[in-house]
């Protein structure tokens, strides 16, 4: 059993959709009786800050944690808003907000290409620890489009698809997103470690 280190519900339930098929059980902050944690998120990367958050969880609980730091990084930006992207418009942003600003920021930009990034973490009690990273491709569009998914997921046309992730069926995109990408690669370091 993992502890996932995220108060973010729609995170948790796309981590636990995409890691029962493995076997694995995964219980939120909450449900192992450690109420709201607050971790800092003050790395440079997504991997520092996915890590700090797995090893604070393991410390905190005396059990196996998992952790994401995910964002997105449009070319054009510089890779903004990067490891900001929860807090692009602000501490107490709503996904609206950023997703307003970042179309702001986007006005006569040509090149829209864009990528979601999510690095999962996994720290074990006995002192392992496992980083991965996976990514999607994809472009930002002009306008939000679909109810499904959260954060940018209305904006993010996935290469391929011709659709965004707000438009896509939860199913499909928990085949090809970011977070599915690292869960994949995931699976391969755990079947390494057996």
């Amino acid at each position: 059993m993992f502890i996932a280190a995220t108060q973010n519900q729609h995170k948790l339930k796309e981590i636990k959709e995409i890691l029962i098929p493995l076997g694995m059980d995964v219980i939120s902050v909450h449900e192992a009786g450690l109420g709201n944690v607050e971790i800092v998120e003050d790395g440079d990367t997504f991997e520092e800050n996915s890590m700090k958050k797995a090893e604070t969880i393991m410390k905190l609980s005396g059990r196996n944690a998992i952790a994401d730091d995910s964002g997105l990084s449009v070319d054009d930006l510089g890779g903004q808003p990067g490891v900001y992207s929860a807090r692009f418009s602000g501490e107490n942003a709503t996904d609206k907000d950023n997703n307003k600003k970042l179309l702001t920021m986007m006005e006569g930009i040509k090149n829209r290409s864009a990528k979601f990034v999510s690095v999962i973490s996994l720290c074990f009690t006995d002192g392992r620890k496992i980083s991965v990273r996976g990514e999607c491709m994809g472009k930002i569009g002009y306008e939000e489009k679909g109810n499904n998914g959260f954060g940018y997921d209305p904006l993010f046309i996935v290469d391929g698809y011709d659709k965004t992730f707000g438009e896509l069926e939860s199913d499909v995109k928990n085949k090809i997103s970011h977070r599915a990408n690292a869960l994949k690669k995931l699976r391969e370091e755990l079947e390494k470690m057996r």
